[in-house]
């Protein structure tokens, strides 16, 4: 197999603009019945994008007590928990852990320490996406930017000033939610273009 080399940030954003979702498609629950809805309906479907953001740390030996936001992403929207509301934690866990829902994202070691440290469970059943590139002769991380280019000939725009953003907050802005929202989002599109894709030689 020959070496595959990622797109550039500049190559990329040549391209057309990845559709994301829209705010109004992404759910923010805060009540015990809203919290039970959301999981019930990601479980029903099986697998979802999924990514996790922490509030970032700026000095030297500063420990994150992260993650702040953990999110899901379905066909036609996402689901944004945040962790700082009441009653989250054990419906969130039990999705984490859910063998019944796939979790598909992008370079995910790092969620498992933060989310076993925060919520004392592993998540599981998780697809790295990386690991599908690597074995197509991708050899470094590729990323949900570069691989939306690869796969799906779009330009993914990601904002280094909300990526640092504060996602402690109590109330999300507009900008981070649809930052979170299509991190998951992006990751579940490149799953469904590679299976079609595979489907396709197959045929």
């Amino acid at each position: 197999m020959s070496r595959q080399t990622a797109p550039s940030k500049a190559e990329t954003a040549l391209l057309a603009p990845f559709p994301g979702l829209g705010i109004a498609q992404i759910h923010v629950p805060r009540t015990a019945a809203q919290f039970a809805a959301a999981v019930d309906e990601i479980l029903a479907l099986g697998r979802a994008g999924f990514d996790t953001e922490s509030k970032p740390t700026f000095n030297f030996g500063e420990v994150s007590d992260g993650p702040h936001v953990v999110q899901f992403a379905l066909h036609d929207k996402a689901f944004i928990f945040q962790l700082h509301h009441a009653g989250v934690r054990e419906p969130l866990a039990r999705l984490l852990e859910s063998e019944a829902v796939l979790k598909v994202g992008f370079g995910l070691q790092s969620d498992h320490g933060q989310i076993r440290a925060k919520l004392g469970v592993g998540i599981q059943p998780v697809l790295d996406l990386n690991s599908l590139f690597r074995k197509k002769g991708y050899n470094n991380s590729m990323g949900v930017r570069a691989a939306v280019g690869v796969v799906l000939g779009q330009s993914f725009h990601k904002s280094k000033k909300t990526t640092t953003s504060n996602w402690a907050v109590a109330e999300l802005s507009e900008r981070q939610l649809l930052y979170a929202a299509n991190d998951a989002y992006a990751a579940l599109k490149v799953l469904e273009a590679l299976e079609r894709q595979q489907a396709a030689q197959g045929a």
